[in-house]
């Protein structure tokens, strides 16, 4: 009798559809929100979530909401406490799964099967704080397309992390951060797992998540044009047992690797975009310092050239590589801040380069145009890092008649 109560399984590809499938077959409303609890072996916390959400979301959108608790079979039986609490939580749908094993695809399994016009996700430990829930539909309803819960913004932390634990996932965002920045450098916490999406910004689209990650996943394959943040303490667990371990790092590596390859055009375009720096800032140079030209001294003339470097590609990661980022803020306004910011952030990379290039020339004695590309090669991470993070990040759109000047 309780399996006939819980929600079939989706099959086949992960693919959110426009319409919910229940709503083609039957006479059901759509919903405004539709909540996933990815489960496995949450027995003892199963209750208290749906009890405190269920408070929380009926006092904001009584019967506009739906719970959808997606359990992998757990061996404590953690989809059979949920479908026992159905009688009193008319809002809240279960679904087993036994074929299928992880939390990304079982948060995507539980999407499929949802009705809300936006779809979020939140983990059933009480680590994520409800109540942040509030904020995040608020951004929603203000146009976000995206609304993430951040450990790392204002108001944000993460309790008792041990330093390890700490390094662990700054590192893996650093690590983010080199391999996919145009979509990391969008999330001040692309680890969360807390967050909302509108259904229209990811529907149709093919998701192929690795891990118990899926925030990335839905950035960089989604059309976001609008991404909110809220901060949130993440909160020790109180019952249960953690199931972050080792394995989860090096899928969410995994992870990045294949999202980086699915997006190789814009990195190739990026690099492209570089490799015309270089040949712009070594002419330069060379105009400049040479004794058979100007003759301008090394320094002089390597800050120039630098600078004249940074405008070049500037200019083409604007028109071409991050084309599509930029149109979300058009107008020359936009356009001269987002120039602003790039040049502020390179002048740390800039100084550095002036110091490597006067050691290489001066202390190791090294040909001056060798010298020069040893240092554009020091500093390329920190432009490929921080540059990108910042200068091309888009969390707002402002469709005020002075953004389109």
């Amino acid at each position: 009798m309780l399996n006939e109560s819980l929600l079939p399984v989706p099959t086949g590809l992960l693919q959110i559809p426009e319409i919910p499938k229940t709503l083609e077959i039957s006479d059901n409303h759509s919903l405004k929100f539709s909540l996933v609890l990815p489960t496995y072996n949450e027995a003892g916390n199963i209750a208290d979530i749906v009890k405190i959400l269920s408070e929380l979301l009926d006092h904001s959108m009584l019967g506009e909401y739906e719970l959808i608790v997606v359990d992998d079979n757990s061996p404590d039986q953690t989809w059979k406490l949920a479908l026992e609490l159905t009688p009193d939580y008319p809002q809240l749908r279960v679904m087993r799964r036994v074929e299928e094993k992880g939390l990304s695809t079982a948060v995507i399994r539980g999407w499929q099967a949802a009705r809300g016009e936006v779809l979020g996700v939140i983990d059933a430990d009480l680590q994520h704080p409800p109540e942040v829930l509030e904020q995040l539909l608020q951004e929603m309803e203000k146009g976000a397309d995206l609304a993430l819960a951040s450990r790392h913004v204002e108001g944000g932390g993460v309790s008792e992390w041990s330093i390890i634990r700490r390094f662990l996932s700054r590192g893996a965002q650093m690590l983010g951060l080199m391999i996919l920045p145009e979509v990391i450098g969008r999330l001040s916490d692309p680890m969360s797992g807390y967050f909302m999406v509108r259904r229209s910004a990811i529907a149709g689209k093919t998701l192929s998540p690795v891990g118990y990650k899926i925030l990335i996943e839905v950035t960089a394959r989604g059309k976001i044009r609008w991404l909110a943040e809220a901060g949130y303490v993440f909160r020790e667990r109180q019952a249960g047992e953690s199931k972050v371990t080792w394995k989860q790092y090096i899928e969410y590596l995994q992870h990045l690797v294949r999202l980086r390859l699915s997006l190789s055009a814009r990195f190739l375009q990026f690099c492209l975009v570089g490799l015309s720096g270089v040949v712009v800032d070594m002419g330069f140079l060379y105009l400049l310092s040479d004794e058979n030209t100007l003759g301008w001294s090394l320094t002089r003339s390597k800050i120039i050239a630098a600078e004249l470097a940074i405008i070049n590609n500037f200019i083409w990661n604007d028109f071409w590589t991050f084309r599509d980022i930029a149109r979300l803020q058009p107008g020359k306004r936009q356009r001269v801040k987002r120039l602003i910011k790039f040049n502020i952030v390179c002048l740390a990379g800039l100084v550095l380069n002036v110091l490597l290039l006067n050691i290489f020339f001066n202390v190791f004695q090294l040909n001056r145009y060798l010298a020069n590309f040893l240092a554009i090669v020091c500093v390329t991470l920190w432009n490929f890092w921080i540059n990108l993070k910042l200068s091309w990040r888009v969390t707002e759109v402002d469709n005020s008649p002075m953004n389109n000047e």
